[in-house]
């Protein structure tokens, strides 16, 4: 039995901010469904509910060295779905108003990486697999490698190391390596953790780790360009023979409308001609659109960011409008951005409903009601959005990025394949014309009927993603 142990920044049900959260909430469970010993280690904010932090028990405390520092940490744990849960405890460090964008985030993911592996034999788990993830996580291979492993407890753990964004890469100025790393000059000098002058804990999460992956095989490829490399892309493609994409799934006991507790009509992909236009007339009943289940409704449920394609939204949307269809969105960011679907609703009343805010129970509501989703994202690693979309029937409308390629295939109205529709430059019309194409499937319902059956029978739970971690665990452990 191989022993895992997932490290990561956040995890629903936990505390979330983004989709890793997601992701640590469903791969350890769908890991330990396959016989694995599975933990999960976070840090103990002060923003996860009182709820859970009661049922936390504590498992250990002590010290961890930080460079100069002696600092305290504390171990809690819980369980859920078969997974150890444990929470590194400093309230110090964790004991803040949000989770990131503090002056001494380097410090605080530095101490989170020791603590972690200080922890290990004083827990009683020795793990094969130290699974890390994004930058938060990226000193555990260095602390692990430079500095753990003269002990004999440590030596044959192996790193793997998940990017989930290559965009945020927790870089810091040199003077870290002495004052917070604590490890020698050497390893900024020889270019293991330095990338254009500065510490990147994302790189050193990289070039320590055994093998490296992402969040789709599109995704994979496409950091190794310049467009989407971030300043990475040479050492990416140095390192081309240790890294691999591998779409995350959905966590279908969250997202199924067979059982969502959120909506108005329970369906299925036998029987949503009867039922999904009930959640459509519930929802344009509460928003205050019109009551028409002939309407098609196009929704987005998003952050209000330009990664999003939100600018191609922007530039299109009257145009689209003037067709006889519904626009909802639900989101929160840029207040720019706010202001623009704020001042739509305004101007469409009728058509365009802007909810900025976001509310779970209200995504679950949208992705039953709708008919098309739309996601035109600049650059999608894996995207969550879309396979939501396609349990739920609401046919995604993408550009041909990262995990969006992967998973939303082409429909073909003769053979009646596929299960949604794709663009594939980042362009604001050819998202209109690929629209009315999905506009115009929707007005033939045999046509439609098959797209929507498609996308709903599409498989993207996790149990093949998850089979391909085991299955990399093992090359691994292997070599």
């Amino acid at each position: 039995m191989v022993n895992v142990l997932f490290a990561a920044s956040e995890a629903v049900p936990f505390i979330k901010t983004g989709g890793l959260a997601d992701v640590m909430g469903s791969l350890p469970k769908a890991l330990a469904a396959q016989g694995m010993d599975v933990r999960l280690v976070l840090p103990k904010y002060s923003q996860i509910s009182e709820e859970w932090q009661a049922k936390m028990k504590p498992v250990v405390h002590g010290m961890v060295n930080l460079a100069w520092r002696q600092l305290y940490f504390g171990v809690e744990a819980v369980e859920i779905d078969g997974v150890t849960v444990y929470f590194i405890d400093n309230e110090w460090y964790f004991k803040r108003d949000r989770l990131y964008g503090f002056e001494d985030d380097d410090e605080r993911f530095a101490y989170f990486c020791r603590a972690v592996l200080t922890m290990l034999p004083q827990i009683g788990f020795q793990p094969d697999i130290i699974h890390c993830n994004d930058w938060h996580t990226g000193l555990m291979g260095v602390f692990l490698k430079e500095d753990f492993a003269h002990d004999p407890f440590y030596q044959y753990m192996k790193i793997i190391y998940t990017i989930h964004n290559l965009k945020y890469q927790g870089i810091y100025p040199p003077s870290i390596m002495q004052d917070i790393i604590g490890l020698p000059q050497e390893l900024f000098d020889n270019g293991n953790l330095e990338c254009d002058g500065c510490v990147n804990y994302m790189k050193s999460g990289m070039v320590y780790a055994d093998y490296i992956t992402t969040v789709s095989k599109t995704y994979a490829r496409e950091i190794m360009y310049p467009y989407f490399g971030e300043r990475l892309d040479g050492y990416l493609r140095d390192a081309k023979d240790r890294l691999t994409g591998i779409i995350n799934g959905l966590d279908e006991d969250v997202y199924n409308p067979e059982t969502d507790t959120f909506i108005k009509a329970p369906y299925t992909a036998a029987n949503f001609p009867l039922w999904k236009h009930v959640n459509k007339e519930a929802l344009q009943e509460e928003l205050g659109l019109p009551v028409n289940r002939n309407v098609p409704m196009i929704a987005m449920v998003t952050r209000l960011v330009a990664d999003k394609g939100l600018d191609l939204v922007t530039c299109i949307i009257d145009e689209l409008l003037a067709e006889d269809v519904q626009f909802v969105l639900v989101g929160t960011g840029d207040w720019a951005y706010e202001d623009t679907f704020r001042n739509l609703a305004q101007r469409y009343p009728t058509k365009v409903s802007a909810n900025i805010l976001f509310n779970e129970g209200l995504a679950h509501q949208v992705y039953a009601a709708s008919d098309i989703f739309i996601m035109p994202s600049s650059y999608e690693p894996c995207g969550l959005s879309q396979l939501i979309a396609l349990k739920y029937g609401s046919i995604p409308v993408v550009r041909e990025t990262g995990g969006l390629k992967d998973t939303v295939i082409p429909f073909n109205k003769y053979t009646k394949q596929g299960n949604g529709l794709t663009f594939k430059n980042f362009n604001a019309h050819e998202l209109l014309f690929t629209i009315k194409r999905a506009l115009g499937y929707y007005a033939d319902s045999v046509v439609w009927e098959s797209l929507v059956r498609n996308a709903m029978e599409s498989d993207y739970g996790w149990s093949r993603s998850a089979k391909a971690y085991a299955d990399l665990y093992q090359r691994v452990l292997k070599k």
